[in-house]
């Protein structure tokens, strides 16, 4: 049963039904420091972990059902698994930690606030793969999550959490903080692995997969922030208590970045399964005075919803029954102000800024879309180029060398299905018919104080 049809049963109030876990002591002073940590059943977890044999530990989260929470939502279980044993290589644990995603802000937040349980996770998924040297490979302008990260784990260091023989254990581990340049690509694992080993950010052929030859030619696993940091609290409290969580094939609590023109935004931590109504609901609704038009329910590289979409539940099989994917669960809403053919060309120009050009498709084809939404945004375009937008959006789909197309294609797919006649008033009424001002989620004016606010416009 989903949690939205729970809800329904029992008459229970959304609030009643978040689930704080990992951001469940984040307003506390001080919440980033290991003292803190401890306060809350800090590295418990871990202890657990240690006392199970590393295949036991596998099959334990695996049997949890914990999903990737960096998008694609692969088993992450399943995922150690697949690391070969016994092969004499070094096996390497690399965290996700370039967050960029537009409109997604749940692992910076989450490092800042709990950086610890991201090192226990590391600590634990470590010992289950045979590990002894982990990697975080953090979005380099985040500076002050840098610099809380590197002092929880020099306290995790100086606790005998990391570095050698670990509370008594025999393992050692190995912990290096690694701060990326700022390039979108390096988002994607195999671009993530070339980066950190010194090269360009661009996306690797594949097979082999990383699991046989990732990071220096190794048995690598390449986990997202918040698939890491939720183990600790898998270990302590039991996989059952997590599965009593969300729904049948997609159990748990997760982050939901709730932002755009609503009341109250910020991250909401619930169990999948959560609809984007209830979300609303607890965070006060659209700004005062105006409606939802569309949303998106995993930043802006997954196909949009519109206000029909309110009660679909927000785990991976409702989303993609739906039409769309859960991915970084950024739900970004935009009221009736916004022009959607403006929020999609600006999407598209930062998808066509940030390909990395190793793949024509994607290369070629994201610099064609903006030049037909520039021109449609202006009043400049023609019927046929609606045509030609969803041919080259079709061109690339699929067909590029990571998903960075895929991402490029699907707000042109999805915006066209639900919104065409507002690209067809651009170009009958020979330009744009909304005011941008008005929305201030754009605005052109730099001086304008109510630019990129979002809110109380």
């Amino acid at each position: 049963m989903t949690l939205a049809a729970e809800i329904d049963k029992n008459g229970t109030s959304p609030e009643k039904l978040l689930a704080p876990v990992l951001s469940s002591f984040w307003d506390e002073p001080e919440s980033w420091t290991l003292d803190t940590y401890h306060r809350h059943d800090g590295y418990e977890g871990l202890r657990k972990a240690l006392a199970m044999p590393p295949d036991d530990l596998i099959a334990y989260v695996k049997d949890s059902g914990l999903r990737g929470r960096g998008g694609a939502g692969f088993p992450t279980g399943m995922k150690w698994q697949f690391i070969p044993q016994g092969d004499g290589k070094p096996h390497y644990l690399v965290v996700n930690a370039d967050e960029s995603e537009p409109g997604t802000c749940k692992d910076t937040p989450l490092l800042f606030a709990n950086p610890h349980s991201l090192i226990e996770g590391i600590v634990i998924a470590c010992y289950a793969i045979r590990s002894s040297h982990a990697f975080i490979y953090l979005r380099g302008e985040v500076v002050p999550v840098l610099r809380r990260l590197h002092e929880a784990v020099r306290e995790a260091y100086e606790a005998g959490y990391l570095g050698k023989d670990i509370l008594g254990s025999g393992i050692d581990l190995e912990l290096t903080v690694h701060a990326g340049a700022g390039a979108y690509i390096c988002g994607e694992e195999t671009a993530l692995l070339d980066s950190l080993e010194g090269r360009r950010g661009q996306p690797r052929l594949r097979p082999p997969f990383p699991a046989v030859a990732g990071l220096y030619a190794c048995p690598t696993v390449v986990n997202n922030v918040e698939s890491i940091a939720s183990v600790p609290a898998i270990l302590n409290k039991g996989k059952d208590w997590f599965k009593s969580m969300g729904s049948e094939k997609s159990p748990g609590f997760t982050l939901y970045s709730l932002s755009g023109h609503v009341t109250s935004p910020g991250q909401y931590e619930a169990p999948l399964g959560i609809t984007l109504r209830q979300l609303l609901d607890m965070s006060g609704g659209m700004r005062a005075g105006h409606r939802l038009k569309f949303w998106t329910p995993g930043g802006s590289s997954t196909p949009m919803f519109t206000e029909e979409h309110l009660d679909v539940p927000l785990d991976y099989e409702g989303v993609g029954a739906a039409g769309s994917m859960l991915g970084t669960k950024a739900l970004q809403c935009f009221d009736e102000t916004t022009c959607v053919v403006r929020a999609v060309t600006r999407w598209t120009e930062f998808y066509a800024h940030e390909s990395c050009g190793k793949c024509t498709p994607c290369r070629e084809g994201t610099y064609w879309l903006v030049q037909l939404l520039r021109d449609i945004e202006a009043g400049k375009g023609e019927m046929a180029d609606l045509d030609k937008l969803n041919d080259i959006a079709d061109n690339i789909n699929g067909k590029s060398f990571c998903a960075l197309g895929d991402g490029a294609a699907s707000p042109i797919f999805s915006s066209l299905k639900y919104f065409r006649e507002e690209y067809e008033q651009h170009i009958t009424g020979k330009g744009c018919p909304f005011d941008p001002a008005r929305s201030t989620l754009w605005a052109d004016d730099k001086d304008d104080k109510n630019a990129h606010r979002g809110v109380n416009a």
